[in-house]
């Protein structure tokens, strides 16, 4: 009898084997996955027409290059103050329903945005859009960890990096169109109207958390909130390695949104490059980080989450160096393209790092009090950074935080290819026989 039994494992596991597919690409198991990334695909190219758009209108309405900073600045402290209680909240609701909700609410703020010349209700409206973008960032990281098999994790992510990076290429195109056929106003109308068609997406994705758990049951207190802030202690005290690299992936975020407040001056008044020529130099960065992501999506079964972590780790801060090193469009396009093809490596890995070792219980949460602290460092190293280059001088400074990001690329592949953490970075899928049916 032992030897039918084992048979019939063994036909139970090639049948689900065939059915799940070996190239990743089976289109029963893609179906839910591929309709979630034609939502992120919609919703994120209507965001950076949107947000081209809104720095035009500021520009336009007060001629002040200053009150357009003020935008960026208000991405890192929107995020701290939704960061403190927005992962208690996140990891209680129905994800799906969240994001759907969100959607409809963005939607609605981006449309009453474009009727609106009061420069204090942008700022005010923009605040509460960037706190909706990070609780849909958290839930929409959670949701797509429950829906992609952890086998295609990796795939996906990659896919979702290639989408981005062709609405950072597309984004700034469809809005020249749209500015040359209509205005800045019907722009930020348009994105609207691709956060309606995301709901829409949202709205035939499954439900994956139909049954109400006692956590979710819980009300939501400022003591809740504490409560939940020593539990994510415990987690990250008894789970020092998968704290520490995913800390790696955000101070890699510090250092890029740091430099990256620079690299327009940088740009146009250490090189001396014209508004056109640093628009092709965008470009060339928007053409590095979509190939980084097609070679990604192609070869995923034969990079390891180590080798993508290490070589992003390494190349996108050398990309950066290279940049503040350079003297001629061609080194500085050279640094441009190495930075962005590197960082769609980094991003794969360290997510796909992140959704195999984190449990999707406490992910809204553990992501909350990292994020939190990265917004207070990156608020702080661009406060340094822009002073220091005030002061002393842009290349200067561009430089030697070029060089201190490069020197933590060396602190990332340490703490990486340590033989005894091999296990960490296994994403395969999991089969249970006795769920097989």
């Amino acid at each position: 009898m032992w030897h039918d039994t084992f048979k019939n494992h063994v036909i139970k596991y090639y049948l689900l084997k065939s059915n799940l597919g070996d190239d990743g690409l089976n289109v029963h198991k893609w179906k839910y996955p591929g309709l979630l990334l034609v939502g992120v695909g919609i919703s994120n190219l209507g965001a950076w027409i949107y947000f081209i758009a809104l720095n035009l209108i500021v520009l336009e309405m007060t001629g002040s290059p200053f009150a357009v900073s003020v935008l960026y600045i208000l991405l890192p402290i929107s995020a701290f103050v939704t960061s403190l209680w927005s992962g208690s909240f996140i990891d209680r609701v129905n994800k799906r329903n969240l994001m759907l909700v969100l959607d409809l609410s963005r939607a609605l703020l981006v449309f009453l945005l474009a009727f609106t010349d009061s420069l204090l209700v942008i700022y005010t409206f923009v605040f509460f859009l960037n706190i909706a973008n990070t609780m849909f960032e958290s839930s929409s990281m959670i949701y797509m960890t429950k829906l992609v098999p952890e086998g295609s994790r990796q795939k996906f992510n990659a896919l979702k990096n290639f989408i981005q990076s062709c609405g950072f290429i597309l984004g700034p195109s469809v809005a020249g169109l749209l500015f040359i056929v209509g205005s800045p106003t019907s722009a930020i109308q348009l994105n609207a109207l691709a956060l309606i068609i995301s709901a829409t997406i949202l709205f035939l994705l499954p439900d994956l958390e139909e049954k109400v758990t006692s956590i979710e049951s819980e009300k939501l207190t400022i003591h809740l909130i504490l409560k939940d802030w020593k539990e994510i202690y415990r987690f990250t005290h008894s789970n020092k390695y998968i704290t520490l690299v995913y800390s790696l992936y955000c101070l890699m975020v510090v250092f890029m949104s740091s430099l990256d407040s620079l690299e327009a001056s940088f740009a146009t008044q250490v090189l001396n490059f014209s508004e056109s020529t640093y628009g092709f130099l965008v470009s060339i960065a928007g053409g590095g980080i979509v190939l980084g992501s097609i070679l990604n999506v192609a070869f995923d079964r034969n990079l390891s989450l180590r080798f993508l972590i290490c070589f992003g780790g390494f190349f996108t801060p050398l990309g950066y160096l290279i940049f503040s090193l350079s003297q001629s469009f061609t080194m500085a396009s050279l640094g441009f393209f190495l930075l962005t093809f590197s960082l769609s490596f980094a991003n794969t890995g360290f997510m796909s790092f992140y959704q195999t070792n984190v449990p999707t219980e406490i992910m809204g949460r553990f992501s909350a009090v990292l994020h939190a602290t990265q917004s207070v460092l990156i608020i702080t190293l661009t406060f340094i950074i822009g002073s220091a280059a005030e002061f002393v001088s842009i290349r200067n400074t561009y430089s030697i935080f070029s060089i201190l990001f490069f020197t933590f690329g060396f602190l990332i592949g340490y703490i990486v290819l340590k033989k005894n953490k091999k296990s960490y970075y296994a994403s395969t899928e999991r089969i249970d026989f006795t769920k097989v049916s």
